[in-house]
């Protein structure tokens, strides 16, 4: 008779309000921010944008297993901080999605080309800082946000490569 598995699965089961918990929020972070996309618009047809930028499908493809390893990341890294770094660490997931949601706001919704770039910069910036207190908790979770950061990073290089060609767009 093994006493610890009874432990383990218990101790397993515990686990999954974390993960459920960080998916609805990042479920929450994509719905809000798709709502503000237009990529057909009359608008944003018109905006010069760079030979490199992905085609507009290349996004959703991008972004989906991108807010699935934010999920896991969440949810892995919640159920191996205790106290003030877990307190620390949804702070800094919840101010780096609501940054997410809002760059779609503030480029498409707004139709501001170079208010979207100081949101990405903002978003790379935060997504920079979860990485730092998520790799102090658990590098796992911080190794799974690392492809989320590059791509934050390349969005506001398009971002403001748009501006710049596009004579600032206001």
């Amino acid at each position: 008779m093994r006493v610890l598995a009874p432990s383990r699965r218990r101790g397993t089961k515990r686990r999954w309000p974390a993960y459920a918990l960080a998916a609805a929020a990042v479920t929450t972070t994509a719905v809000t921010g798709a709502r503000a996309v237009d990529p057909n618009s009359a608008w944003y047809e018109t905006l010069s944008k760079p030979p490199w930028q992905p085609p507009s499908w290349a996004f959703g493809a991008v972004w989906t297993p991108l807010y699935g390893s934010i999920a896991f990341a969440a949810g892995h890294a919640a159920n191996r901080a205790g106290g003030g770094e877990r307190r620390r660490l949804v702070g800094a997931l919840a101010a780096n999605l609501a940054l997410n949601a809002s760059w779609s706001w503030l480029f498409f919704a707004a139709r501001s080309p170079r208010a979207g770039l100081a949101g990405t910069a903002l978003l790379t910036l935060s997504t920079l800082g979860v990485l730092r207190v998520t790799v102090r908790v658990d590098r796992t979770a911080a190794a799974a946000l690392i492809p989320y950061a590059a791509w934050c990073a390349f969005a506001t290089t398009l971002n403001a490569d748009i501006v710049r060609r596009n004579g600032g767009c206001r």
